[in-house]
């Protein structure tokens, strides 16, 4: 297996390349730049009770009047018309676009990267799919399909001619009528006529080994393309990139990325003996009290205090509650109680003076009374 095909998947790199290398293919487009501004159009001023905009000149016509110029008039000029000196196109690193490349290239290998990208390889023996050399020299279109069925590619050819299918929209009009899904991409060595023999079946496409376009091998932005190796293109990979340690002969200053973890049993590395030997100790958690609540808010904690609290509570509440024997046993002591104050008031009246009135004035303070009769004596002396 060349090591291309063994580097880390870099699905963010990828997507990202890819975004930037379709921005290449765009051709410039604006509008006119007298459009909106081909006619003679003046304000008409202030004083018309109108607005100020340039109107078009004339009379006797639906045209005369109309504002112009502006862009909120019909016919008028655009907001920001568009230019043709805008930036279509997108700079790219090489070394950024051959990571990508060979990403692409990894992806490929992996058989659920494959079907999850929508390819039928359920019969195809393994990947990736290695033939023979003689299918370079192949002439005939007839003779491509039989090689593809004979590998496990019925499947995928048949989902592809099915999934033929009218575009929506304009593209219609624009020489792109139809669109269908992508099948499998033969890689080859040298052209002996593969690619005159594969370009008529539909879905497949044939790239060089030495000229691989991450936008073929990455549709729309996304890896795991079910490719085709010939066996010499296949053995080339390694002449082309090499090792790690090698770096790649035919790719000037470019070397395999190396993977961030070589062992990706993140728990295995973290009990192992050289990094628990270096780790500091476990620090103990720290006491964690619990808050202390008001027993008189909250009840939770006043039955832990007093387990007869809820029952309590509960009789408190039936006393309030009518129609209970709790609240009958409350009104008929309260009436008790009235009648016999009532009893006490009539024993004990002297006078007008009720118990209450007596209970009063013993309580009274002796300055008050002294005050009383230093007013008493002031009025005296001015008599």
């Amino acid at each position: 297996m060349p090591h291309a095909l063994t580097m880390p998947l870099r699905p963010d790199v990828v997507n990202s390349v890819h975004t930037n290398m379709s921005k290449n293919k765009r051709q410039a487009y604006a509008v006119g730049a007298k459009v909106g501004y081909d006619t003679a159009a003046e304000s008409w001023g202030t004083g018309r009770a109108v607005a100020r905009i340039p109107r078009a000149p004339g009379g006797g016509t639906h045209r005369a009047g109309q504002g112009a110029f502006g862009n909120m008039c019909r016919g008028g000029g655009m907001f920001s018309p568009t230019k043709i000196w805008r930036r279509w196109h997108r700079k790219l690193n090489v070394r950024e676009k051959r990571v990508a490349v060979v990403s692409a290239l990894s992806a490929s290998c992996l058989p659920p990267l494959v079907m999850a990208k929508g390819h039928k390889i359920d019969e195809v023996a393994e990947l990736p799919l290695v033939l023979s050399d003689g299918i370079e020299s192949i002439q005939k279109t007839k003779q491509a399909i039989e090689i593809l069925k004979k590998v496990g590619c019925d499947e995928e050819l048949q989902a592809v001619i099915d999934s033929k299918k009218v575009r929506p929209g304009k593209g219609k009009m624009r020489n792109r009528r139809y669109k269908m899904k992508k099948g499998p991409m033969v890689i080859y060595k040298e052209d002996n006529g593969i690619v005159r023999a594969m370009r008529n079946i539909p879905g497949v496409e044939t790239a060089c080994v030495t000229h691989l376009n991450l936008l073929k091998l990455a549709p729309g932005g996304n890896i795991g393309r079910f490719l085709i190796w010939t066996e010499s293109a296949f053995k080339f990979l390694h002449a082309m990139y090499g090792t790690l340690k090698s770096g790649a002969p035919l790719k000037k200053g470019f070397t395999l990325p190396k993977a961030a973890m070589e062992n990706a049993d993140v728990a295995r590395i973290i009990n192992s003996d050289e990094i628990q030997s270096v780790l500091r100790p476990k620090k103990e958690a720290p006491v964690k009290y619990a808050r202390k609540t008001n027993p008189l808010k909250s009840m939770k904690a006043m039955a832990l205090l007093n387990p007869h609290a809820r029952q309590r509570k509960a009789a408190a509440s039936r006393q309030q509650q009518e129609g209970t024997q709790e609240h009958k046993d409350v009104q008929a002591k309260r009436k008790k109680r009235q009648e016999a104050g009532k009893v006490y008031n009539k024993k004990h009246k002297k006078g007008d003076e009720t118990f209450y009135k007596t209970m009063m004035k013993a309580f009274e303070t002796k300055p008050a009374k002294e005050e009383a009769e230093g007013e008493e004596e002031g009025n005296d002396d001015e008599e």
